[in-house]
């Protein structure tokens, strides 16, 4: 007997073994010492990674759980493995997918080019939620309005990938796709013999060097950045204390910073210091109470004028949102198509709109179908599955969108591929997604290998998100055999160190692609 006896993915894609039940090429390695080892063996590996999680204080909080706010972190151990031939297009589809979007925002807060030429509706657009007419005419450094980005990902039962949304505000989840990686490199060191998995770590130098990049001109020598949290009791503050400690940066909270005639200062014993660079996990809302809402005692008053004016920046910028907006999500294709000229190299699910009065009677009467979502909702929140819902809660779900048509889009129910997690004593399939980070600099876009694997832990569900009872995987993208391992992010790093631009001669920078656009 092994861990795998009885494992059976039926009509799903999954992604270690063919229909025929064989390993494929590339799992096959896992697989054989996986199936050599015992459950009391197996079991506890498992035990080792759940004492790691706890005294590390790996963590996530779930809102309005009577049992108590923070849960350690479920980690399942089974890595997810992609070959190199089959993230090559997904990391080419991303970077496109960036680029476009950062050209889109900058085009709707200036020109608005792509609205007098009606490729989008003027009121989809203008009316979001997440528009910032505030910020009509600013200018963010280097014209870049997404640094840093969450795009789920999934694998129909074709095999194909598509993007699911792409999220642009303050996307979380990277700090679990490091500690993934070493936690699996401590209790099951034997899994990466003989397999060239590339390296993740590298992601915290890329983003620091970002993030100075975006420091006022005046400012570049010796930038002061600093990560801003709303606190504790924040749903990943786990994160923010990681990344703030990783980046060598200060966590800071709202109170701890205040502007002076246009320029922010950080509270310190020393008396204040000037601040240049922002990566905030505070929404547009709470950013600023004298611009947004006022009753926020989570920001910090008058930044926005300062950030108006030059002398701070913020990562991401604001009015990002609008671009992450699941109605705005279906315009992508002809969003790529008209800032890039390029046909969408990884697709998007097919999606019908509430605001379009056809649509809407379509998505009101196949409710028992479709999966609704609302458009500004995340965590697994605001979501009706049809296919999984019974009459009553889709009858109600049907009076919210009839209440509110622009805040809800309709996909049809994808067959989620499955991976194998380990439940009881044995492995049984579940639902996974993918979440890579991509990260947009002065320099160009780079993009960890692989990224948050999420896993729906419970049988039959297509739910991953943590708060919803999700759990993740390490994700494993494989060198080319062509391709030494460390080559190009060895380079990468060798420059961060020494101080000098990692930019090839290849590499066309932002600033270039947005000129080149107007």
């Amino acid at each position: 007997m092994t861990l795998f006896d009885g494992y059976n993915a039926a009509s799903f894609y999954d992604e270690m073994f063919e229909a025929s039940g064989v390993p494929r090429s590339h799992y096959r390695r896992l697989f054989e010492k996986l199936s050599q080892m015992s459950v009391a063996d197996y079991n506890a590996r498992c035990h080792l990674a759940d004492l790691t999680l706890v005294n590390q204080g790996i963590t996530f909080a779930v809102y309005g759980d009577e049992q108590g706010v923070e849960k350690p972190w479920p980690f399942d151990l089974v890595p997810r493995i992609m070959p190199a031939t089959e993230w090559e297009p997904i990391e080419r589809g991303l970077k496109q997918r960036m680029t476009a979007l950062n050209l889109f925002l900058h085009d709707i807060y200036h020109e608005q080019k792509i609205l007098n030429d009606k490729i989008i509706p003027r009121d989809l657009i203008l009316g979001a939620v997440h528009y910032r007419r505030e910020f009509v005419g600013a200018n963010p450094p280097g014209g870049i309005y997404v640094h840093i980005c969450g795009s789920d990902l999934i694998r129909d039962s074709d095999g194909t990938h598509y993007v699911l949304e792409d999220n642009l505000r303050c996307p979380s989840g990277v700090s679990y796709v490091l500690e993934n990686r070493s936690i699996l490199t401590r209790v099951l060191p034997n899994l990466f013999q003989h397999l060239p998995v590339r390296p993740v770590e590298y992601y915290t130098t890329q983003l620091l060097h970002n993030l100075r990049s975006l420091a006022p001109l005046s400012r570049q020598d010796s930038p002061t950045v600093v990560l801003l949290t709303p606190g504790v009791y924040n749903s990943a503050f786990f994160e923010h204390s990681f990344l703030a400690q990783q980046l060598g940066i200060e966590l800071v909270e709202g109170r701890d910073l205040f502007v002076d005639d246009n320029i922010v200062y950080m509270k310190t014993t020393r008396g204040p210091k000037r601040i240049d660079v922002i990566y905030r996990r505070v929404d547009d809302d709470f950013i600023d109470p004298l611009v947004f809402r006022s009753d926020s005692a989570l920001g910090i008053p008058g930044i926005v004028n300062s950030y108006r004016a030059g002398n701070v920046a913020l990562a991401n910028s604001i009015g990002t949102g609008v671009a992450d907006d699941k109605a705005v999500y279906a315009y992508l294709p002809q969003i790529i198509k008209y800032y890039l000229g390029e046909e969408m190299i990884l697709g998007n699910v097919f999606t019908y709109l509430g605001s379009d009065p056809s649509q809407l009677t379509y998505i009101l009467a196949n409710l028992d179908k479709l999966v609704v979502k609302a458009t500004n909702e995340s965590g697994g929140y605001g979501m009706l599955i049809g296919p999984q819902s019974d009459s009553k809660t889709r009858e109600e779900f049907a009076e919210k969108i009839k209440s509110n048509p622009r805040n809800y889009i309709a996909q049809p129910l994808i067959s989620l591929s499955t991976a194998p997690a380990f439940i009881d004593d044995h492995f049984e399939p579940r639902h996974i997604d993918l979440r890579p980070f991509i990260l947009t600099g002065q320099d160009g876009v780079t993009i960890i290998p692989g990224g948050l694997t999420r896993v729906a832990l419970r049988r039959g569900s297509y739910v991953v998100n943590s708060s919803q009872g999700g759990g993740s995987k390490d994700t494993w993208v494989l060198a080319a055999e062509t391709d030494p391992l460390d080559s190009k992010n060895g380079a990468a790093l060798e420059a961060e160190v020494s101080g000098e631009s990692p930019i090839s001669s290849q590499q066309q920078t932002m600033s270039e692609k947005f000129e080149s656009a107007q």
